[in-house]
Parts: C-alpha cells; sequence; structure tokens
C-alpha cells in the first residue's frame, strides 16, 4: 500500500475527483495499448480515492472494462461480430468524422476496429467538434441495424451515442483561484506528479525539475517552438504522445506541405490547425519532401501564419522537435556544433534563428522506475484541459514591472524569451500572482535557453550572430546581470597555462563563410636545409600569410638579434583549426611569432591570442571585426590580446563587458609584437 504524505491528503481535497494515484497507470498500461490519457480518464472516474478499498474496486471494474469494451485491433472482428449479434455494443476506439460534401453526409470512422462510414447523427458532430479536428477517443454505444443502405452500398453500423474520454468540464478561474492554496515548492510537485515524476527523488536537482516542467510550455503558449537534443530514454516524446489529447507525436519520415499545412487541392487544413502542439520525434529522420515544406516552416515558426495559394492563414499550433545526441558534449562543442542531429536542410541558420527554446537534454537523466511517483497528481484529461484554457492567457508583458533585457538580445531573441517567461509563469502562477525573485528565476533560464541557440548560430554563421552576451537590467537598481550556458564549450580551448615554445593563439577571418575563427599555430623547428612543412590542410590564401611571414623573417634576421641562420633548420608549422573553418586570414603576425618563438625556443605568455596581418616588409593592416574577434578571444578562455595600432580607432565600438575581461596590448610593427608576446621588451 503506497503511504499518502502531507501534499496527497491536501490536492485531494482541493481537487475532489480531479486526481488520481499516478502508479495506478502503469499497473493497466501492460494490458492495453492505450494513451495514459483514456486510462487516467477510467482511473478519475472510478479510482479518484484515497480510500484504498474504494480505489482496488475501482482498479477492479477498469480492468474488466477495458477487458470487455476496448477495441483492440487484433479483436475488431470478434468485435464486429459482438455488434451485429447483440445489436447492440458498448466500444472504447478513437473516433474521428469527416464530411463528404459529394454526399452531404457525415460518416464516422474507428481506428482500431478499422471500420469505416458509420452512421452518425449530425447532432453529435456538432455537440463535439473535436470530431473532425482529428478525431477523439471515446466511449461509444455502437449499433447495428442491417436494413440501412446508403447509395446501394450496406452501411449497418451505427453510433448512438459518444461519451468522449478527453473532454473534461473544467471551471479555470475555479483551478486559479485553488493554486493559491499550495506554495510554490508544493505546486511544481504537483506539476511533477502530473506528469507522472516524482519530485521528491534526491536525485531530482531544482533544475532538473524545471526542465522537466519545460516540455510543457509549448502546450500552454502559441506558437512556441522547442527543440530539445539528448541521450535516449529521458522522456523527450513522452510528454508529446501521453500527457495531452491535443498535441500529435510525428515519428520521423517523410513530410509534406500539404500533411503539415494545407492541401491545396482539397483546402484541407493540415496538423498545424488541428493541434495544439505538432511534436517531431527522432528529428534526424526527417525529410522534406520538397523545399518548399521548409519555406513554409520557417514562416509558419516566425509568425504563426502561412500562404498557400492566395490566402494567409493562421495557426496556433507549437512546434517541437525532439532527437538524440551523443557523447561528451563539451568535446561535441570543441569539434562541432549543438545542431549537428539535425538534418542537412534543417541546418539552415535563418530556420534555427526561430527556435525559442533549446533545452539541453544531455542534463535529463534516463529515466528508471524509481523515477516515477506513486503519489496523486491530477488526472491527466483533466490537466490536459487546464493547459489548453491556458493558452487563452498572455503573461508576455510580466517583465516590464522588475526588468529590461540588454542591448545583446535583438527582436526574436526578447520575443523568446518572453514567450518563455509566459509558459513558465502560466504553469507555475496560473493565478497571476508571482514576485520579482520567482519571475527573475524564470527570466534567467528563459535567457539560458535562448543564448545557447545563439551561441551555436555564432559558431556556424559568425558575424552575423555575435551578440550573444544575453543580460538583463534590474530597474529598480540599474544593476545588469549576465546570463550563461552552463556547458563550457570553448572557453578551455586556450588553457590557463604557459605553453611550448613555437604555440600561438590567433582569429582569423573566414571569408567565404563570413565569420572568424579561432586557430592554434605550432612550430617545430629542426636542423635541416631552410625547408618548411605546413600540415593541417591550410587553404591558399594562409599558405600565402605565412610564406610572407616566413620571408619578413629571412629578410630581418640580424635585426631580431637571432644568432642562427634559417637555413640550418627546417620549420615544420601545422595549423590546428579548432572551429571547423575552411580558412583564416589576417593571422599574419601570429604565424611570424609563432616562428620566432619556437627559433628562440621562448614561449609566448599564458593565455595570449595574437590578431594581425603583415606585408612583406612589416608593415601592418587594420584588421577587419574587431568586436567578433575579440569576443572569441574571451569566450575560448583568452586574458590578452595583441592588437595593431591601426585599431585603435575602433575601440570606441568595443563593449565595456570585453574590455573589462580582456588585457590589450597594441604593438606598432611585428617585430615589436614578438617582444610584447614573448615578455621581451
Amino acid at each position: 500500500m503506497v503511504e499518502l504524505d502531507d501534499l496527497d491528503i491536501k490536492i485531494s481535497e482541493t481537487f475532489p475527483g480531479k486526481i488520481v494515484r499516478k502508479d495506478l497507470v502503469s499497473i493497466l498500461k501492460s494490458g492495453a495499448n492505450v494513451p495514459t490519457y483514456v486510462l487516467e480518464y477510467l482511473l478519475g472516474k472510478y479510482c479518484s480515492s484515497t480510500n484504498q478499498d474504494v480505489i482496488n474496486e475501482g482498479l477492479d471494474y477498469v480492468r474488466e472494462f477495458l477487458a470487455t469494451h476496448y477495441a483492440r485491433p487484433d479483436e475488431a472482428e470478434k468485435i464486429k461480430s459482438f455488434i451485429k449479434e447483440r445489436g447492440s455494443y458498448k466500444v472504447i476506439d478513437k473516433v474521428k468524422v469527416k464530411l463528404v460534401e459529394t454526399e452531404n453526409k457525415y460518416w464516422a470512422e474507428l481506428s482500431n476496429l478499422n471500420l469505416k462510414y458509420i452512421n452518425i447523427n449530425e447532432k453529435n458532430v456538432i455537440e463535439f467538434e473535436k470530431l473532425l479536428e482529428g478525431g477523439i477517443w471515446a466511449s461509444i454505444d455502437m449499433e447495428y441495424d442491417e436494413e440501412i443502405f446508403y447509395k446501394k452500398n450496406h452501411r449497418p453500423f451505427v453510433i448512438d451515442k459518444i461519451n468522449p474520454i478527453q473532454s473534461a468540464t473544467i471551471d479555470i478561474n475555479e483551478f486559479r483561484e485553488k493554486r493559491k492554496h499550495f506554495s510554490n515548492e508544493e505546486w511544481l510537485q504537483i506539476l511533477m506528479r502530473s506528469m507522472g515524476f516524482e519530485p521528491k527523488n534526491p536525485e531530482f536537482s531544482k533544475r532538473l525539475l524545471m526542465l522537466f516542467l519545460s516540455r510543457l510550455i509549448p502546450l500552454v503558449e502559441n506558437n512556441y517552438n522547442l527543440i530539445e537534443l539528448g541521450p535516449r530514454s529521458t522522456g523527450k516524446s513522452y510528454t508529446f504522445r501521453e500527457l495531452s489529447p491535443f498535441s500529435i507525436l510525428i515519428s520521423g519520415g517523410k513530410t509534406t506541405v500539404a500533411n503539415l499545412f494545407m492541401h491545396l487541392g482539397t483546402g484541407k487544413i493540415g496538423l498545424v490547425g488541428l493541434w495544439d502542439t505538432v511534436a517531431f520525434d527522432e528529428v534526424a529522420g526527417i525529410k522534406f519532401s520538397n523545399p518548399d515544406t521548409l519555406m513554409i516552416l520557417k514562416d509558419y515558426m516566425e509568425s504563426g501564419s502561412f500562404s498557400r495559394g492566395k490566402e494567409e492563414i493562421n495557426a496556433n499550433a507549437s512546434m517541437v522537435f525532439n532527437g538524440n545526441i551523443d557523447g561528451d558534449i563539451d568535446i561535441i562543442l570543441k569539434t562541432s556544433h549543438l545542431f549537428t542531429p539535425l538534418p542537412p536542410e534543417m541546418q539552415n541558420l535563418a530556420l534555427i534563428d526561430r527556435f525559442h527554446f533549446y533545452l539541453p537534454g544531455w542534463e535529463v537523466l534516463k529515466l528508471i522506475p524509481k523515477f516515477f511517483s506513486k503519489h496523486y497528481g491530477f488526472v491527466v484529461d483533466y490537466f490536459a484541459e487546464v493547459l489548453r484554457e491556458l493558452r487563452k492567457f498572455n503573461f508576455t508583458a510580466s517583465l516590464n514591472k522588475f526588468f529590461r533585457l540588454g542591448d545583446h538580445l535583438n527582436q526574436r531573441d526578447v520575443k523568446a524569451v518572453r514567450k518563455t517567461v509566459s509558459g513558465y509563469l502560466k504553469l507555475m502562477h496560473p493565478d497571476g500572482i508571482f514576485n520579482k525573485e520567482e519571475l527573475e528565476e524564470y527570466l534567467i533560464l528563459a535567457m539560458e535557453m535562448r543564448r545557447r541557440i545563439k551561441e551555436q548560430l555564432k559558431k556556424m554563421g559568425g558575424i552575423e550572430y555575435w551578440k550573444v552576451n544575453f543580460s538583463y537590467i534590474d530597474i529598480e537598481t540599474g544593476e545588469e546581470k549576465f546570463v550563461n550556458v552552463p556547458e563550457k564549450g570553448v572557453s578551455d580551448l586556450i588553457p590557463p597555462k604557459m605553453l611550448e615554445p613555437g604555440t600561438v593563439f590567433t582569429i582569423g577571418l573566414d571569408v567565404a563563410e563570413r565569420k572568424n575563427c579561432l586557430f592554434r599555430i605550432e612550430v617545430k623547428v629542426m636542423e635541416g636545409t631552410g625547408q618548411k612543412r605546413i600540415t593541417g590542410a591550410p587553404s591558399s590564401t594562409m599558405k600565402e600569410t605565412i610564406q610572407t611571414a616566413f620571408d619578413f623573417i629571412k629578410a630581418n634576421l640580424s635585426d631580431l638579434t637571432i644568432d642562427k641562420h634559417i637555413k640550418d633548420y627546417d620549420f615544420h608549422i601545422q595549423i590546428v583549426n579548432l572551429m571547423q573553418s575552411k580558412e583564416g586570414t589576417e593571422t599574419g603576425v601570429a604565424f611570424y611569432i609563432a616562428m620566432i618563438s619556437a627559433l628562440l625556443g621562448t614561449a609566448v605568455k599564458s593565455q595570449l591570442v595574437v590578431l594581425g596581418e603583415m606585408t612583406i616588409h612589416g608593415g601592418l593592416r587594420k584588421i577587419r571585426g574587431l568586436t567578433e574577434k575579440l569576443q572569441i578571444a574571451l569566450d575560448s578562455g583568452a586574458k590578452i590580446v595583441l592588437i595593431p595600432s591601426e585599431n585603435k580607432v575602433d575601440f570606441a565600438d568595443i563593449p565595456s563587458y570585453i574590455l573589462d575581461k580582456l588585457e590589450i596590448s597594441f604593438y606598432s610593427d611585428p617585430i615589436n609584437a614578438g617582444l610584447k608576446a614573448m615578455e621581451l621588451d
């Protein structure tokens, strides 16, 4: 017997008839492949009690009811025979209705029984409109009338009465009012138990509970775009398959414009018009049948509308993309980006920029039996209706009372953060009562999840997305606070230790990709004949840069006070590409310093980055994109940056938070740069 706690008693007294013990679902689940919300409907109807005797009696009835009336596909013919022989019979199945306009008649069909062209009274269709919107699970009174023919076709099956399973009657104002009876901690626990999880499990941190809660935001926010990538068996798809009859889960495969949006030939609205949430499982397997699908998807994710033909059609469905990402996240971040599981056509910067929330699935524990609750939570069909009603509310302006957002957030960032905060408030404070500290907690989470997207866009797209330092300002105090992502990313690419002589970090511009990228240069000097060997697949432009630096050293060896002859040594120059770039211009001074450092056997300063391009005569060129280069240096772990004097004029545009964290040193020529880098001046 399950030992009830104080919260069980409190919720049973506050929400009588709307709760169920969550372990009862798993007891019945193995016996029937029925959605959780269908099972909980029956459990809520017959087992919504804290009295064990009542529960046991209810369980027996539900088992018998399912055994007798649940329409299993493998027993379809037997059940059809029951209906015929007995004249009437009750079944539990998913029923949907379509209007055949050429016949001016509604026809129903039952999914598991695979029955089509079932007669249904028009009053039932008008009363339950969801029959026309993808169908509903219901307890259905079926009849058999052998005398019914329609246009010479025998159509004997008749639906006499429908009792929808997923249409709980709710009073949203009553729900919002009763929220006041619980503390924040109690309410979060109730939400977790309603999802099936046990929040008091010691392995569940507050952050993990908030990540679970985040999966519900698409169910309470219209047109919300969420992506979750993480290991298998963490429950990514469970929320959208089992917890709401208003969401649909699509498992990989091809998807089309007609399927998602609208069929031009028939005018039939697709999934985004029929469901509150359209969730894609195993996103790596998604294939778009034609380029138009991706284009319309981008437009829809941006505006909540799409164009088909001459029509502009609005819809409210949120979009969720779930997929698997395996391996060490920090290693993935160093070598690639966090959107690699997406199919190539979805690794589209404009599409990715439309995601509001990247849930770090690698932080979610793999689900095992002890993580599931044996306590009371809301019956799912009631809970799902509540979530749907909450979509009608809008809390996006709630930030304005206490906070404003920093200048690195563009309009899409602001929209994403506000919608996420609104979702958290609807879930945790449906009564609209919250304080500054609570709002700040949700704001920080919202900004982190959006920043994760922008950080990856910066890796993939470069210059256009360099503003990733998200911050918010406390209106009362004027204090600005910055929000980071917890994963290390590239922050330790430049280690806090002295490196071998000949090792230098630099940041070069990939002109073709329009992005700046970090490189590690390693030079080894060996006795030889003045040859140089270059490895690391540099571009022709980078090879020319290396040759320029090498020739400058040969021409100025005596001025460099190096008592060696280059012709007596071979140079092995290795370029380590740390950010998947094809090339890196504006790196000549760094190559020069790396070769001088190797010749002298003297290491450069720890956590140093060298910026700058040079000519054969040692002239300097002003570098481009200085702010972005400094941002990359800071993010990668640099503490000191050498910059050509020609770029002093750009410093008025460098944000103060960058200048506060980096030691900037200017140089007037390559020789001066080398002396500063090795502290020889």
